[in-house]
């Protein structure tokens, strides 16, 4: 009885207990003026914690963030000064590990190396590979930026094995990140990087203060810069073609090393040198020229199954000068896209670093397509710019098919005669090709009249050529099927890999190749139709059907590892052709009216030009010295 009564007072109890718990809980709630200022506490830490995260992302430092007071023994200390001299100091300081500071721009990931002091990764932010992945320039294992330089105490030290002590700051909207290599906390090598909002150059300055009686000014004071470029497109081979070291010396002259293979230079006065990697460019601006700069680049690529990592391996050995017993050096650093607009856009003649082409294929490309490409597709879709524009040239160039067509339906009416001809003097040759020149002129039907304008064609072709595989604007552009404007098509994988056809098949040279054979066939058929015959010479019917295949299985095989929007210029532009070619020949040329000028021509008196004289002459000689041959015998 005792127990049960126990366990109602024990449950009493605990019933009591929780009650009172409840009601100090309730008297204890926060009021609704206490919950407000709890919510603001909240959001202020919140706040506070995203400013934190920020200045940590910059990693804003100065340089009292390092102080000096690193603990070094007596017997390591007096190791780091027989082995470094004056730069033991550097070696004390807590900066001296091999960390790294990070700084975040609007177009930049950056990276500082403690250890040389160089950036040790730069990763563009607004682009992306062939797979998706940020485009990283620089990482730690692909780059070496370094000074070589000699001691007053005989002593032979480079940068690459010293420690920096970095620290960032603002100036306005500028950052500056400056790493120093010190001797003193007032006397140091430094780097200085300047970089500005939304900006691919970054400032870059070297300098010396208070090292007149440390650094031997008498000896080489050699930077080196070495630099493996990272794939980033599709095809490693294809990107390898496009990837090149070009500078600019002597004032604006611009010159490459070898697009293939091992190449080395020895260059004196260049004012910048572009390490290229197809659509990405690391461009070095000096100031000042450089005196004498040796130059290097390597092919990494031997064999595309293998080789998938770097394409070309680039370094420099430029010359810093010693002035008042101190180094001074500004340059500046491009890390971004190998864009002639951006490019342009510094006034330094970077966009001469893009393969243009040389001569007049290069003033064709930036005065008449760049412009006009970069209006175009301003408004509309690029693969549509892309068939605007051929359709413009086309039309720009339809005289040049007038002209042509024009010539070979004169040489096609004048054949009977031509063959009366060479039938009639079939015995003397010479005779032959007097009188068949005599025909062509008295008719205005000169075999040159078809094909000069042809010629006008080429730098057109060659300048288009060079236009479509390094226009940036194609880069990762879709049409239709295809994925990259810049880069081949792929409707089909092989499973093996076919010479110089590659390891897929491209839709857009099928196409190509298709629309050329028709248009050499209408083309060609004319002109084997009006092409005479000559003894002893070859065969131009044949040759002329040969091409007719020949054509178009070069741009099949040739073009599936092109960029897609040139196999599209090519198609388009081959249908407009044909059609073009198609109204010249039903709806404009009248090959009667055609034959009526023809004859009217032959009645009139006509002018021999000084070259048919000369030419007239030297066939009557050559004939005269026949004669006397055959006479003597």
């Amino acid at each position: 009885m005792e127990e049960k009564k126990l366990d109602v007072n024990s449950v009493i109890g605990f019933i009591l207990i929780f009650g009172i718990l409840l009601f100090m809980l309730w008297q204890n709630q926060p009021t609704e003026e206490e919950l407000a200022e709890q919510e603001k506490a909240k959001q202020e830490q919140i706040e506070a914690e995203k400013k934190q995260q920020a200045q940590e992302a910059t990693l804003t430092t100065t340089a009292q963030d390092y102080s000096n007071s690193s603990v070094k023994d007596s017997t390591q200390l007096e190791a780091l000064k027989l082995k470094l001299g004056a730069f033991a100091y550097a070696a004390t300081l807590p900066s001296a590990t091999d960390g790294e500071t990070a700084v975040e721009t609007d177009v930049f990931s950056l990276k500082f190396s403690n250890k040389g002091g160089y950036l040790s990764e730069v990763k563009l932010k607004n682009f992306v590979d062939y797979d998706s992945v940020p485009i990283h320039l620089i990482k730690k294992n692909n780059v070496d930026f370094n000074i070589n330089f000699g001691t007053t105490d005989n002593r032979t030290l480079n940068t690459k094995e010293l420690y920096f002590q970095p620290s960032v700051t603002k100036n306005g909207e500028n950052t500056i990140v400056s790493m120093k290599l010190k001797v003193s906390e007032t006397k140091f090598l430094e780097y200085r990087y300047e970089l500005k909002p939304d900006d691919y150059m970054i400032g870059f300055t070297v300098k010396s203060q208070g090292l007149n009686d440390v650094i031997n000014g008498s000896q080489n004071i050699d930077l080196n810069w070495q630099l493996d470029g990272y794939r980033h497109d599709r095809s490693i081979q294809y990107e390898n073609r496009y990837t090149r070291l070009t500078y600019q010396h002597d004032g604006k002259k611009i010159d490459k090393l070898a697009q293939t293979g091992d190449d080395e230079e020895d260059v004196e006065g260049v004012s910048w040198l572009s390490y290229r990697q197809h659509f990405f460019s690391s461009i070095l601006v000096s100031d000042a020229p450089f005196k004498t700069v040796k130059l290097t680049s390597k092919n990494l690529v031997e064999d595309e199954d293998v080789d998938t990592l770097f394409t070309k391996s680039f370094a420099s050995k430029l010359p810093l000068q010693v002035k008042g017993g101190e180094l001074n050096e500004n340059m500046s650093f491009y890390y971004g896209p190998t864009d002639s607009k951006v490019l342009k856009t510094y006034d330094q003649n970077l966009e001469e670093s893009i393969p243009f082409g040389w001569g007049i294929f290069g003033w064709i490309n930036k005065s008449v397509f760049i412009p006009l490409f970069g209006f175009l597709s301003s408004f509309l879709p690029y693969g549509i710019a892309i068939i605007v524009m051929t359709i413009l040239v086309k039309i720009l160039l339809s005289f040049v098919q007038y002209k042509q067509f024009l010539s070979q339906a004169k040489m096609k009416i004048l054949k009977p005669e031509l063959d009366a001809i060479r039938e009639k003097y079939k015995d003397n040759k010479l005779k032959a090709q007097q009188e068949t020149m005599s025909l062509q002129t008295r008719a205005g039907a000169s075999p040159l009249s078809g094909c000069l304008p042809g010629l006008m064609q080429i730098p057109v072709f060659y300048a288009l050529f060079m236009f479509f595989p390094t226009a940036f604007d194609l880069r990762q552009k879709k049409f239709l099927w295809v994925d990259d404007l810049s880069s081949y098509d792929i409707i089909a994988e092989l499973p093996f890999n076919i010479p110089l056809y590659g390891d897929h098949v491209s839709l857009f040279p099928i196409l190509a190749a298709i629309a050329i054979f028709f248009y050499m066939r209408m083309t060609t058929g004319q002109q084997v139709a009006a092409q005479p015959t000559q003894e002893g010479m070859p065969d131009m019917q044949k040759m002329m059907k040969y091409m007719i295949y020949f054509s178009p299985l070069l741009m099949l095989i040739f073009f599936n590892q092109y960029a897609s929007g040139l196999s599209l210029y090519y198609f388009i532009s081959n249908l407009i052709s044909i059609g073009i070619m198609l109204v010249i020949k039903n709806f404009i040329i009248d090959e009667d009216k055609v034959l009526a000028k023809i004859q009217e021509k032959k009645k009139q008196p006509k002018k021999e030009s000084r070259f048919q004289r000369k030419m007239k002459e030297m066939m009557e000689q050559a004939e005269q010295q026949k004669r006397q041959q055959q006479g003597r015998k």
